[in-house]
């Protein structure tokens, strides 16, 4: 009696001691992860921009990230229209359910690190045949499972990388998606009111055709001139009003456009004719080319994608080693409701099971070739994301100064041409000069006003276009980044 005694009170210690011996297995094995840890890719960033030096002003005025860039530009109704878009845009709103849906993905990874835990009741009534015996029993139980699958090769941890990357990069996906769509706004805003502007310049035009019209009748009648001057004068005078007609269907579309990035029909929108004078264009300085890696969305969330790509080799990887689970139960089963509870009625099991994979066929060193493969391909996505956010920095510099160039060597034609406008009606009114060269000034001077306003507008969607290169005064601060310590490799 006291040899099995002994016997159970030395198994009884050795059953005490396994979960201990597991937890100190566990917690060397916790160490180790497998996959390569996240470095980010190294880039040639080049120190200045081309286009840049002769470009930037002296003094810059930085973009505040905590303050709407579009501000820069003065126009208390562009900024209404943009803040109806961040609330109804339907790009945007898309590009805030993948945030939400990125950050279940992450807490989905996180869970892996806690056991599961379910409880279960049932009841049953079987018969059963037992050495020739018939019996017929009930069965009551209930009670309580626990499993654990520890992360003994840092899948989990690689998993919940993987995650969080994906949620910051969603984050930054939506700073793009927003960003875009005030770009696009500003600048089909700003093309509407250049275009109303060329309509105003069409219409002071067609008023002075009509005088000049007038003045061809008045010679003609008075014997002084032919009558091809007066058609000459209303074919002028035609031709103007058809192309201020015909600009009423760019001003249509552009406001059917802004319609739908406020998230509207266009029926249900209108924005009215504006007297006031187009916004200047504001000194955007484009800061360094390294600042650029940090203040573009797109360029962050690239290298978010990056990140989660690595992370997720680490992932494939672990699969190629053995899996421990840990198990638990406690409950009761008796026959009876009234016996249900009591002691003898109690059930419990502890267990743990490896389990690895011998042979799959290759699929194991397939996931991972894949995984290894999708990681590359970000990482030419992300340099190729880079080198493109350059050019288009490099593109709106070079655009804005020689527009710059250009406008002021236009404002010149423009006031030749008038003079010449003024002359040559003077001559002909003075009957020193045929009613063609009337129509020649008349031509050359409403073309040259006609370039000077469009490039005024040119300079304006560049603006913009700079601002949207350079990342709108956006940070990375701004995505709610969350960091994730990468474990050690074994």
């Amino acid at each position: 009696m006291n040899r099995l005694n002994l016997q159970d009170f030395a198994e009884q210690r050795r059953r005490r001691r396994m979960p201990r011996v597991v937890a100190v297995a566990v917690a060397l094995l916790a160490g180790c992860a497998t996959g390569p840890d996240y470095v980010r890719t190294p880039l040639d960033a080049p120190t200045t921009y081309k286009e840049g030096v002769p470009w930037k002003s002296a003094q810059p005025q930085q973009i505040d990230s905590q303050h709407p860039w579009w501000t820069l530009y003065g126009d208390s109704t562009l900024a209404g229209l943009i803040a109806q878009a961040n609330q109804a845009n339907q790009n945007i709103a898309q590009a805030e359910a993948q945030v939400r849906q990125a950050r279940a993905i992450a807490d989905t990874a996180w869970a892996g690190f806690f056991p599961a835990v379910s409880a279960s009741v049932g009841a049953s009534r079987a018969l059963t045949n037992s050495n020739d015996r018939i019996l017929l029993r009930n069965t009551l139980s209930t009670g309580l499972q626990a499993s654990w699958e520890p992360d003994l090769w840092g899948g989990i941890r690689r998993s919940v990388e993987a995650g969080e990357a994906g949620r910051q990069a969603s984050s930054d996906d939506l700073a793009a998606a927003r960003l875009s769509v005030q770009a696009t706004l500003a600048q089909d805003y700003f093309q509407l009111r250049a275009t109303d502007h060329l309509t105003d310049l069409y219409v002071r035009t067609i008023d002075g055709y009509k005088k000049a019209l007038a003045l061809a009748q008045h010679q003609y009648a008075a014997g002084v001139a032919l009558r091809s001057d007066v058609a000459l004068a209303q074919t002028q005078l035609e031709t103007a009003d058809a192309q201020r007609i015909d600009l009423q269907i760019q001003r249509a579309q552009l406001e059917h456009a802004i319609a739908i990035l406020l998230g509207k029909a266009p029926a249900a929108f209108n924005l009215p004719v504006s007297e006031a004078p187009i916004a200047q264009t504001p000194v955007t300085p484009p800061g360094l080319p390294s600042e650029l890696l940090e203040r573009r969305p797109d360029i962050a969330g690239a290298e978010r994608r990056t990140a989660q790509a690595n992370a997720n080799i680490g992932v494939a990887r672990a699969a190629n080693y053995p899996l421990l689970t840990l198990s638990a139960t406690d409950g009761f089963s008796a026959s009876s409701l009234a016996t249900l509870f009591n002691a003898p009625s109690r059930v419990w099991s502890l267990g743990a099971a490896l389990a690895g994979t011998i042979f799959d066929g290759g699929l194991r060193r397939a996931r991972d070739a894949q995984a290894v493969a999708a990681y590359d391909v970000s990482v030419a996505q992300y340099r190729q994301t880079v080198l493109t956010s350059f050019q288009e920095v490099e593109d709106n510099l070079a655009t804005l100064r020689w527009l710059g160039e250009e406008s002021a060597v236009q404002d010149r034609a423009v006031q030749a041409a008038q003079l010449s406008e003024r002359l040559a009606l003077s001559q002909y009114r003075a009957g020193t000069a045929s009613y063609l060269s009337v129509v020649t000034a008349q031509a050359l001077s409403l073309a040259n006003q006609r370039t000077a306003e469009q490039l005024r507008g040119r300079q304006l969607i560049a603006s913009i276009a700079l601002v949207k290169a350079t990342g709108g005064g956006w940070t990375q601060d701004d995505s709610g980044r969350v960091a994730v310590a990468s474990a050690p490799t074994s």
